[in-house]
């Protein structure tokens, strides 16, 4: 057994076979994955997971938008329409206005993730009394704006400020008229709201809510589209009510309506555009929201527009009486704009579709309205009495219950409050006025 174990160098080894790999097969890394997944119904557990994945990323996003519900985008038609956007105001950009959406001091960080996504905004009457101050907030919350205006009452003094901002736009045209564009959002302001205005051209004013369609058609298309979420904010009034026999007004009140009277085309055509826009809600599941606006005033009225509160306030500064109609016992609520606008924001955001009465309750005469203004601005004003107008309301209170209960809204800014912040916007506009018309004659004068 030693000897065998021993090794003598004189005698050679026995050689062994060298070790080789076998030969590599073609498409074995292939067929060895699918065998593998073949193997124990894994492939069907891939395609569960895949499944289980996207169905938890589609209903919890990753990086929801606080405060804003999720919108889809939809299309209202609207063509042949000119944008105003002058080239010099493009030189003006500036740094601040590429730091990006609605940030009150741009040097400072936003967490990531924490930042809201801007919509892109249609404000139909964008540049009127209440539109351009809807418009100044929600480009301050870094939104997107196309102001749609015609004008007749707007004025382009109201947005000019904007003029150098990217993320605005302003289109004259007449909504009437169909229009193209893709948005987030309309709010639908656009309409003659004071009876200098609506009683200028009665059968405009009432085809321009009949014709509230053209405006709609985009945003039903978009939704049969399956654009879901798409939102439609109609400005109704407080003149739906008529001269109420209900006080003060709840949303559920019918009115008391003259339908042929000379207020009618106004009244009756807000009633039409409710309806309208309430058939498309239930025949298309268009997603609407109505609110019903009561006497609202402040800074940007039309000076000569027939309202009382802008009558009352240019009357006093121009050192003229105050004129009351009829024996000035009838009674109105006036709201500040700041909280109207802070009422629309809020329903349009909100879940449920009103209509919703968004109003101040507090409820003063004519006479009482008359004797605040005077204590503001002039209590040397003297009043002078007038026949009352053609179905002119007798009370109007509204019962905003509904707006505190579901909005969580109510206003803040009382008439003594908001006045004052009117009447110095007031006065800059009518002694300009005076001077440009002063320049004006010396120049011809001369």
């Amino acid at each position: 057994m030693g000897s065998e174990l021993i090794y003598r160098g004189s005698e050679t080894q026995p050689s062994s076979d060298s070790y080789s790999p076998k030969p590599v097969k073609p498409w074995a890394s292939v067929t060895r994955t699918i065998h593998y997944l073949l193997r124990e119904q894994r492939l069907l557990f891939v395609f569960v997971g895949i499944a289980i994945a996207t169905l938890i990323f589609t209903v919890f996003p990753t990086s929801p938008a606080p405060y804003v519900a999720p919108h889809s985008r939809f299309s209202t038609l609207i063509p042949d329409s000119i944008t105003y956007f002058p080239i010099e105001t493009q030189q003006k950009f500036s740094s601040a206005h590429r730091l990006g959406f609605g940030s009150a001091n741009p040097t400072s960080k936003i967490p990531l993730g924490l930042k809201r996504k801007g919509l892109r905004i249609v404000v139909t009457g964008g540049a009127g009394f209440v539109g351009s101050h809807l418009v100044d907030r929600l480009i301050a919350r870094g939104d997107s704006v196309i102001v749609v205006d015609n004008f007749f009452t707007g004025r382009k003094q109201n947005v000019m400020h904007h003029f150098g901002n990217p993320n605005f736009e302003l289109i004259r045209h007449d909504v009437v008229e169909p229009l193209l564009l893709e948005v987030d959002q309309i709010y639908h302001l656009a309409c003659p709201a004071s009876p200098v205005h609506y009683k200028f051209n009665p059968v405009k004013t009432i085809i321009s809510f009949i014709l509230l369609q053209n405006l709609i058609t985009g945003l039903l298309q978009a939704c049969l589209a399956k654009r879901v979420g798409a939102r439609f904010l109609l400005t109704s009034t407080s003149e739906v009510y008529g001269d109420p026999l209900q006080h003060p007004q709840k949303e559920t009140y019918w009115g008391n309506v003259n339908p042929i009277g000379v207020r009618s085309c106004y009244d009756e055509g807000k009633r039409t555009a409710e309806t309208l826009t309430m058939d498309y809600h239930r025949g298309a599941g268009v997603e609407v929201r109505i609110a019903r606006i009561f006497n609202t005033y402040g800074p940007r009225m039309c000076i000569d527009d027939g309202r009382v509160v802008s009558n009352f306030v240019a009357q006093a500064i121009r050192k003229e009486p105050l004129t009351v109609y009829g024996d000035g016992k009838q009674t109105r609520s006036f709201q500040y704009v700041s909280d109207l606008v802070e009422g629309l924001m809020r329903l349009m955001e909100g879940e449920h579709i009103g209509p919703f009465n968004l109003g101040n309750p507090g409820e003063f005469t004519m006479l009482e309205l008359a004797e605040v203004v005077q204590e503001t601005i002039d209590p040397n004003a003297k009043i002078e009495f007038r026949p009352n107008t053609e179905d002119d309301p007798h009370k109007r209170k509204p019962d905003i219950s509904r707006a505190k209960e579901l909005l969580g809204w109510e206003p803040k800014v009382s008439l003594r409050k908001g006045l004052p912040l009117m009447v110095s916007d007031f006065r800059q506009r009518i002694f300009g006025d005076h001077k440009e018309g002063s320049n004006t004659n010396n120049a011809s004068s001369s």
